[in-house]
Parts: structure tokens; C-alpha cells; sequence
């Protein structure tokens, strides 16, 4: 099975550079990603960070090898970038010194070889930071300011990201990933750099003024999860087909849908549809058309696969015939790393050790993972075919069960995983625990047959995830998403919104259709 939004996918060639145009313009890369639960109580420190600088920045973006024909069609300035696994708020202090750095980086460029041309954000659009409301917008807004008022900006997201107004008034460019999974994030990166260059190499090249585009921004009243917007299924499929359709339209730079974030509590938080280029009345007309059919859906809208209590899950996963297709996945949701959550809630971990079908060993269920430093030193040091009694997990997030006590035996003990560190498996009975140094998400078959375990050959696979990641697709046999607790909590009522703008579908159910009628703007106009 594969993701069938093929049209998403978008790379025209390079056009030539106008009488008018910037024959090599410069341009200077920076950008923060990370998507940020507010309601985990995990903090994103230094740890969280892969932080590049330098010839590493660039080396990011293949589409800017040299010799390829977007590296060589500007004289590129990479900055800093810092991406994380998506956690909890960012420590401010940490967030700071990131955006301060990057700020320094474009005032010294800018004393040395004067104003620069372009400049490429690479976001993500959902980061929270302790004490702050919007802080891509933050961001943003001092980017522009070291900046000045000429140099053209441009922005890629995830689909996942908030557009708040303050955001969309500092950045000329706005695109965002067109498939959920995002098959198409190195593709929409390519594309939020094809389009500041297309701009600065074209016929308003030199003109400041002129060669910013205008924007049509409207934000559309609803907050709905990842697991329920999957563009593999209606409606989010149909209504991101429609998104290259106008993009190719006369007059048209670039669409974008944002989801929004469902799992952070800040104002911002709710869908958007951004529509750029140089017709006025074009761009405003697509982007309502979209905003309206958006709106139209939010009830349609549907998780990508049955969602049930965790133990209707299991009962369906373990209740199977002995010769039953394998492996069944199921998705245990609500503490799912790579949306926010702090990835050691150990709710199903502990289900599943009180579970009897799994204490023969006839069944076998591999549960993955939960993070714990300390239980990983103590099994490391058992060693292979060691004995380990311990308690473990739900020390940053323990809302629902806190450490359940794990006695089993060492089954593999893997060091050096670039994302979760030094990587045990406990077994005991039919289950294998996998417990991480660092919080690492569970994506793709290496992760698993690296701890020497053959996903193919077990009954029951139990992810830390939400929608399943294409491989995990492709594996399942069949699969449920488990509605469990957790700092990304699918069931969004229960957790408690209070800052998020009202009314808002799903929390306001039967509110009134909203004024969808966009923004219209160019910056400085």
C-alpha cells in the first residue's frame, strides 16, 4: 500500500535569469523545528537538539549540492539550524540563545557584504517555548528586524504548524507539506527555495518593492489531531489534490492547508489556508474556496484507522487464529514522540505485562519503547541472557501508572543508536520491552531488526505512534489505534484547551459558520 497523493510531489526546473533579475543572489538559510506539546510535562533542553552550523547546515539540502542547478544559482549563507524530535515546551533560555545566534549571524553577514537578498526559514510551525504564545512568530519578527524591510523571506512548514497573522505579516513565502505522512518534506523544502529564487532571479528582481508577492490568509476554526486529517483517506486526500490544482493556476505562486496543532494550548492553534502570487483577486478567491471546503469537511473527518480503548486493541490483536497474517500493529497514540509526548508514559507497557496470553511465550508482542537511562545502565550491565528486576518508565510522565515493574531477561543490548543511545531489549514471557537511553521514535524495520528482533515474525507490534509511518504501512497486516493517555492525547476534550481562540470545532460543536473571508496583503503594501 503506498500514499497515493502522488500530485504533491513538485520540482520544475530552474528558470533563467531575467534582464532584471539577480544573476547570484545571497541567500541565508536558518530555522528552528520542532513540534511541542504544551500538555507534556517533558522541557526540550540542548539534549533535544541537532543543531548545524556552517557546510553541515547546507549540507542538510541535497537540492544544494554544488553543481546541482539551485546551489549554483545563488551564493548561499548557512546560519544555524536547530531541529529536535518533537517533545515538550523548549527551555526559553535554550530557544533564545538559537534565535540570538541566528539574529547575529544575519547582522554580521549584513555588516560584512551589506543587505542580504533572500533568506530560507526552516520550520516547523508547532514550537512551543515556556512562557511564549507564538514563538515561530517570535522568531520571525526578529529575523525581519535584523533583516530590514528588502530582503525576501521565505518559509517551509509542516502542515502540522500554526500560521498565526503575526507570523504571515514577516514572511513574503509560505509553503507547507502536502501529504500526511510527509513523503513530500524534502520536496516542500525545495519548493519554498525554487520560489525565493524564482522571485530574486526574475523580472522584479532588483525592485524591492515589486517582487514580493501578495498574500491571502485566512485561519479556518477548527483543531483536529494528525490521525484524523491523514491525506491517504477522504477528506483531507480530496482537499489536498486541490492544492497543486491552484497553485498552477496564472497568477499563482504557491497554496498551502495547514492543519494546525492539536496538542499545544496557545491561540494560534487552529487550521489555515495560504494562498500567494501576484493576482489579487485570484489568490483571495482560492484561498476562501479552500477555506470554505475545509470547513465544509471538519465533520467528515475520521480517524485513519478503527480507534478504540486499548484494551478493545488488544483483544482484537491477541485474539487472532495461530495462523493469522502477522504482524498486527497497533498504534499506541497518546504518547506518541514524534507528536510531543514524553515517550515513558507506560500505561500500555503495563497492560501488557499483566496480560495473560503473554505469559507463555506462545504469543509474542514487542512493545516500543519507553525511555529510561537508568534502567538501561542496569540491564547493560547484566549483559545478554542476564536477569534484571526493575521498575520502569514514567518518571517525566507518569499521569497514568508511573514505573510498572519489569523482571525478565536481557535480550539484546544495542549502544550508539544515533537518536536513542545505548537500546535494550527485556524479555519476559512473550513480550520484548524495548527501553531507550533517549526518547527515539520506532519508524522504520532497521529499528527493529537492529536489536536483532524480525518484525515480520512476531504477532503483535506495539508503536508509540499515531498514523502508521510508511513502512510501518506497508508491515502491518493489519492494525487499530489505541486511544491511550498521554501528552498527545487524541481524544482533545479530555485534555483541557483553555488558551485556544473560541468557538473552535470540535469544542464548540454546533457553532456558527465563520466569516472565511481571507487577509489580503503584501508586505510593506
Amino acid at each position: 500500500m503506498t500514499q497515493p497523493l502522488a500530485s504533491a510531489v513538485w520540482s520544475p526546473p530552474l528558470g533563467p535569469v531575467h534582464p532584471d533579475g539577480l544573476e547570484q543572489p545571497r541567500i541565508a538559510i536558518a530555522g528552528i523545528a520542532i513540534e511541542s506539546s504544551t500538555f507534556s510535562p517533558h522541557v526540550s533542553g540542548w539534549e533535544a537538539f541537532r543543531v548545524r552550523r556552517g557546510s553541515e547546515l547546507l549540507d542538510r539540502y541535497e537540492f544544494l549540492a554544488p553543481g546541482t542547478p539551485r546551489g549554483d544559482a545563488a551564493r548561499w549563507v548557512p546560519l544555524l539550524h536547530g531541529r529536535s524530535l518533537p517533545g515538550g515546551a523548549v527551555d526559553a533560555d535554550v530557544y533564545r540563545a538559537m534565535r540570538d545566534e541566528i539574529v547575529a549571524g544575519i547582522v554580521a553577514e549584513t555588516d560584512r557584504h551589506g543587505p542580504l537578498d533572500g533568506m530560507y526559514l526552516d520550520l516547523h510551525g508547532a514550537m512551543s517555548v515556556v512562557g511564549m504564545a507564538d514563538a515561530e512568530a517570535d522568531l520571525a519578527t526578529a529575523v525581519r528586524a535584523a533583516l530590514g524591510p528588502d530582503t525576501l523571506v521565505s518559509a517551509s512548514m509542516d502542515l502540522h504548524g500554526n500560521v498565526s497573522a503575526e507570523l504571515a505579516q514577516q514572511v513574503d513565502l509560505l509553503t507547507c507539506y502536502r501529504m500526511a505522512p510527509h513523503e513530500d518534506e524534502v520536496n516542500t523544502r525545495e519548493r519554498a527555495v525554487h520560489h525565493l529564487l524564482e522571485r530574486l532571479r526574475g523580472a522584479h528582481g532588483t525592485d524591492p518593492v515589486a517582487r514580493r508577492p501578495w498574500q491571502a490568509w485566512v485561519q479556518v476554526p477548527v483543531l483536529l489531531p494528525g490521525e484524523k486529517t491523514s491525506t491517504r483517506i477522504e477528506p483531507a486526500l480530496g482537499l489536498y489534490e486541490r492544492v497543486p490544482a491552484v497553485q498552477a493556476l496564472d497568477g499563482v505562486l504557491d497554496a498551502g492547508i495547514w492543519i494546525g496543532y492539536a496538542w499545544a494550548d496557545e491561540p494560534r492553534c487552529q487550521a489555515a489556508v495560504v494562498v500567494t502570487g501576484d493576482d489579487q483577486e485570484v489568490i483571495a478567491r482560492e484561498a476562501r474556496e479552500l477555506a470554505e471546503a475545509f470547513w465544509a469537511a471538519r465533520r467528515d473527518f475520521a480517524f485513519v484507522a478503527p480507534a478504540l480503548p486499548l484494551d478493545r486493541c488488544l483483544d482484537v490483536a491477541l485474539g487472532r487464529p495461530a495462523d493469522a497474517p502477522r504482524p498486527f500493529v497497533v498504534s499506541d497514540s497518546g504518547d506518541n514522540p514524534t507528536a510531543g509526548g514524553a515517550g515513558d508514559v507506560t500505561w500500555t507497557l503495563g497492560e501488557l505485562l499483566e496480560h495473560p496470553r503473554l505469559q507463555d511465550g506462545l504469543v509474542t508482542v514487542v512493545h516500543a519503547s519507553v525511555f529510561d537511562p537508568a534502567v538501561v545502565a542496569v540491564a547493560e550491565a547484566a549483559g545478554v541472557g542476564g536477569h534484571v528486576d526493575v521498575h520502569v518508565g514514567g518518571r517525566v510522565d507518569g499521569r497514568s501508572r508511573g514505573p510498572v515493574r519489569l523482571a525478565g531477561e536481557v535480550y539484546s543490548v544495542t549502544p550508539g543508536d544515533p537518536d536513542g543511545g545505548t537500546v535494550v531489549v527485556i524479555r519476559r514471557g512473550g513480550l520484548f520491552a524495548i527501553v531507550t537511553e533517549r526518547r527515539k521514535p520506532y519508524h522504520h524495520l532497521r529499528d527493529f531488526t537492529a536489536l536483532g528482533i524480525d518484525p515480520h515474525r512476531v504477532d503483535v507490534l506495539v508503536v508509540k505512534i499515531g498514523y502508521l509511518e510508511p513502512e510501518l504501512y506497508d508491515l502491518a497486516a493489519d492494525w487499530r489505534l489505541a486511544l491511550t493517555p498521554g501528552g498527545v492525547d487524541q481524544d482533545l476534550l479530555r485534555l483541557g484547551h483553555r488558551e485556544v481562540v473560541r468557538p473552535l470545532f470540535p469544542f464548540d460543536p454546533d457553532m456558527a459558520d465563520p466569516d472565511l473571508t481571507p487577509v489580503l496583503r503584501r508586505r510593506g503594501a
